[in-house]
């Protein structure tokens, strides 16, 4: 253990061995003392930004130097301009290496007088400015012959900065008193505020402090601040004498401050992208002046930068490096104000006399429309075959006549041009233009808008077929329809001759162009033609049906009516396809082509029951009974046994007060069809007639052939219940619900029954024991509610309605009767709930409104009335909650609005709804008169 504290001795040829080694990459000379690294200015160059390339040559030109050439140090590697896409291929490769052994024996042959030049060359320079180190090469000479002895003498560079410092403050100390240097700033204000203190008062001075410098001078801070004080007074009042004499100094205070207003501030960051934008831009320019886009982004720039002198200046160098760029003297022209473009455009038509976009700028900026057409016609003189121009030219002139002879000429210099020749074809007589689209059709065979324009001057020019109107004789229609069509079907053949046929959709997409243009005819001629392309057999009917549907919501009806026109000469046979048309003909057509259609489409489909049912509807609520009582005469011939047809038949003398014809078709309809409808219907007639006996024999015979059809058994009970028989109701109702014990009516029916006769206890057992068999029913359910409410039960009522929506928690009609169960401060968010829970359902919508109605809100219950419509505009109930609202709030033309959308959507359920309509005081009554009883009976 004693080597642990020696230390080995290291020769002194080793002992400095650090000396000739690197440092390392973060070595910082005496950072062990407490110095740190620095950083100078020749590290991070040059404070401010040096001049650019244009102010040296500026500066150089004025001292008459020889400004260099900048294509002079212009590297032959890297081509430009004519060169710049060339490819480097072998030849390129053996040509640059004969010419580089050339370039090395030249330079073997001069090397030896070269290198004598420059080493005179460096021996003078040498001479003339000798560098700091070669001064004390001796002396670093010198150096190499101490000891090191001599070398461990040197002592170690310590911290002098303290010793420094403490040596001074003793000087300090020393003095009598204490010296400040005035700084060279200060002296050269004064100097600069002295020639401008003429007026000042030599007595202002102040207390003098004096300042014994190097120099002797004496200063007086006071007097100083005095003086500049003095000196911005009379600058102030110069201002205001300026302003008082009326000079072009004075300011608007409004005007200062609104113009500050809208002064846009930039900030620094913004300032510096600017900076180094234009500075990025610059060495583009500078580097490439043969680029156009580089020009015109530094442009730009000087616009976005608010200096627009600059922006133009740098643009009219552009145009002088580009001047075959369009884009370049477009931009120029933006720049300048109008007459100062006038004058570029010039320049620029001289360069580049085929740019269409310079003479359209150039006639833009003339304000004399004859001016205008003079540069458009000199335009034309070196571009013929612009179409723009012909336009532009052409929509100049106020004379059809000259817009024609133009346009000849147009069309015989570009006979290309489809547009050209279709504004001629306008421009012409019928006659003409006729001419002219056939000689369009050679020049351009492959042009679909030649063929459509053909066929739509074929509609618009009637008189060829005869001399009535079209609209007036449906006869000259037919044939100018026709015709149309086998213009259209050449057309199509021609296109596909030529190979420049399209598809289905694009000649779908024509025709709705052709109609919404006005020609009808024409686009129908072109569905008729094409619909059948790309298309197979088998989706046709599918397809075409989405085609009619689609063009019929796009309010393209003609397209519409010529898709169900080939649809019906494809399918005679369908009667499907006969009833969409009729609807679709309904609701965008005439009554005439309803029954046309509907009459045709029996005679294709003698046993469609629907078609006879709907033509006899159509001729009713026209007025016609007699041609609706023949129509179904003429169905019982091709349909015997149809319930439908007599049950029809049996309405329509029903409505027209023949009660005994009536009777007799029921009677044989029961005898031939023999349905439990036409056993019902009847009874229901004699319930109507007031032979309430016989409809009680018929109601038997009726239940004893259809036991499970629970409407006997609810008619049954009501009209005993009507004879006050409630003994007899009551068997009536239980041998139904027997025999139908999922009729959740007959349930109601009979609890009803119960609650009326003072057993509410029976009618909620009754209740309950249709839920068993009917479980999960939200009527049953709504039901115990409303009994619990009538019998002034509301806690139990809520106890129910809480089971109820436990069971059917989506159920619109409970989540109705929710919102008005709960306290009035706790009604919105319940509909907010119910609106999520029960969805878009007319009830809960209703309901809605009627808290925005509680609350006066007129307009909004208004408008959710209106949502509750377009949810379902078959709910009659929310029908009669919007009359009842505009009976209290409305004009009288909103209640008749409101009257008139319901009889055209005709509602037929809802709770209410159908208890007015099917009692019995309210048959063979009207819509409106139903609507108003609703009204007055919802609550």
């Amino acid at each position: 253990m004693s080597h642990i504290g020696t230390v080995k001795s290291i020769p002194k040829e080793h002992r400095y061995a650090f000396l000739n080694m690197p440092a390392p990459a973060s070595y910082v000379a005496g950072l062990g003392r407490g110095a740190s690294g620095f950083t100078t200015r020749s590290d991070i160059g040059p404070a401010r930004e040096g001049p650019s390339a244009e102010t040296i040559a500026d500066a150089m030109a004025k001292r008459g130097e020889e400004i260099p050439d900048p294509e002079q140090f212009q590297d032959p590697d890297n081509e430009r301009n004519l060169f710049a896409g060339t490819v480097y291929e072998a030849d390129d490769e053996e040509a640059d290496r004969i010419w580089e052994s050339v370039d090395q024996r030249m330079d073997e042959r001069r090397r030896v007088r070269r290198e004598a030049a420059e080493a005179e060359a460096a021996a003078k320079e040498r001479a003339n400015n000798p560098k700091l180190q070669t001064q004390f090469a001796d002396l670093k000479r010198g150096l190499s012959s101490l000891k090191d002895s001599d070398w461990d003498s040197i002592p170690d560079a310590g911290n002098l900065t303290g010793k420094r410092r403490k040596h001074n403050m003793r000087l300090e100390e020393n003095q009598s008193g204490k010296m400040y240097a005035v700084s060279d700033s200060v002296m050269a204000g004064m100097a600069q505020r002295t020639q401008l203190l003429g007026e000042l008062d030599a007595q202002d001075a102040g207390a003098e402090t004096p300042a014994p410098g190097t120099d002797g001078t004496m200063t007086d801070f006071v007097s100083i601040g005095n003086a500049r004080d003095r000196v911005l007074s009379l600058k102030l009042d110069q201002a205001s004498k300026d302003a008082t004499n009326g000079s072009s100094t004075s300011i608007d205070p409004r005007g200062y401050m609104t113009a500050l207003n809208s002064q846009v501030l930039q900030t620094d960051a913004q300032i510096g992208d600017i900076k180094q934008a234009r500075q990025l831009l610059q060495n583009l320019i500078q580097s490439n002046p043969k680029h156009p886009p580089g020009w015109i982004a530094a442009a730009s720039l000087e616009v976005h930068a608010k200096k627009m002198v600059q922006a133009r200046k740098i643009i009219a160098e552009g145009c002088e490096k580009c001047p075959k760029s369009e884009d370049v003297w477009f931009h120029a022209a933006e720049l300048n104000t109008p007459e100062n473009a006038k004058r570029i455009l010039a320049r620029a038509v001289e360069h580049v006399p085929q740019s269409v976009k310079i003479w359209l700028k150039a006639a833009d900026l003339e304000s004399d429309i004859n001016a205008k057409r003079r540069v458009l016609r000199k335009a034309l003189e070196f571009i013929p075959n612009s179409v723009r121009l012909w336009k532009e030219t052409v929509n100049l002139e106020d004379d059809p006549e000259d817009a024609r002879i133009l346009l000849s000429r147009a069309v015989e210099v570009i006979p290309t041009s489809v547009e050209l020749w279709l504004t001629l074809a306008r421009l012409e007589t019928p006659d003409k233009a006729k001419q002219v689209l056939n000689s369009a059709r050679q020049k351009i065979p492959t042009s679909h808008e030649i063929w459509i324009a053909a066929g739509r001057l074929a509609e618009q020019s009637p008189s060829a077929v005869s001399e009535v109107k079209v609209e007036e004789d449906p006869e000259v229609r037919r044939k100018l329809a026709t015709q149309v069509d086998r213009l259209i079907k050449t057309a199509v053949n021609s296109l596909t001759k030529h190979q420049a046929v399209l598809s289905r959709e694009q000649w779908l997409q024509e025709a709705e162009k052709v109609e919404a243009e006005g020609s009808p005819l024409t686009a129908q001629a072109i569905v008729k033609a094409t619909i059948h392309l790309d298309i197979e057999e088998e989706d046709r009917r599918t397809v075409w049906l989405e085609d009619a549907e689609r063009a019929a919501k796009g309010d393209f009806f003609e397209v519409a009516r010529a898709v169900f026109v080939v649809l019906i000469e494809s399918f005679p046979t369908s009667p499907s396809v006969w009833r969409k048309a009729a609807e679709f003909e309904k609701a965008h057509g005439t009554p005439e082509a309803v029954q046309d259609i509907l009459m045709k489409g029996a005679e294709h489909c003698p046993h469609a029951e629907v078609l006879w049912l709907m033509a006899a509807k159509e001729k009713w609520t026209g007025g016609d009974v007699v041609g609706a009582q023949q129509i179904l005469s003429k169905a019982f011939e091709q349909n015997e046994d149809s319930e439908s047809i007599f049950l029809a038949a049996a309405k329509i003398a029903a409505e027209t007060n023949e009660t005994e014809a009536a009777q007799q078709i029921l009677q044989k309809a029961r005898t031939q069809a023999n349905t439990d409808r036409v056993w019902m219907k009847s009874a229901v007639l004699e319930r109507q007639l007031g032979l309430l006996d016989e409809a009680l024999k018929t109601l038997d015979e009726a239940i004893r052939r259809f036991p499970s059809f629970d409407k006997l058994h609810m008619i049954k009970g009501q009209i005993l219940d009507q004879k006050g028989d409630i003994p007899a109701a009551r068997t009536a109702y239980a041998q139904g619900c027997r025999s139908c014990p999922k009729s959740v009516p007959l349930w109601i029916l009979s609890a009803r029954l119960e609650e009326k006769a003072g057993v509410t206890i029976k009618a909620r057992s009754l209740l309950e024991k249709g839920r068993l068999y009917s479980p999960k029913n939200d009527i049953l359910w709504a039901e115990s509610v409303k009994i619990e409410e009538r019998a002034g039960s509301t806690q139990q009522a809520k106890s129910l309605l809480s089971r109820a929506m436990q069971d059917c928690p989506t159920s619109p009609l409970l989540w109705s009767m929710a919102i008005f169960l709960e306290n009035q401060q706790q009604r919105k968010g319940r509909s907010v709930d119910a609106l999520k829970k029960a969805g878009e359902h007319p009830a809960v919508i209703i309901a809605v409104a009627r808290l925005f109605w509680a609350e006066r809100k007129v307009e909004k219950t208004r408008q959710w009335m209106q949502n509750a419509i377009t949810a379902d505009p078959d709910w009659g109930d929310a029908w009669g909650w919007w009359l009842k609202f505009e009976r209290q709030h409305g004009e009288v033309e909103r209640q008749e609005a409101v009257i008139q959308k319901c009889e055209a959507a005709a509602p037929h359920h809802g709770p209410v709804w159908q208890v007015v309509s099917k009692d019995l005081n309210n048959v063979g009554k009207s819509t409106r008169d139903i609507l108003e009883l609703v009204s007055q009976a919802v609550e």
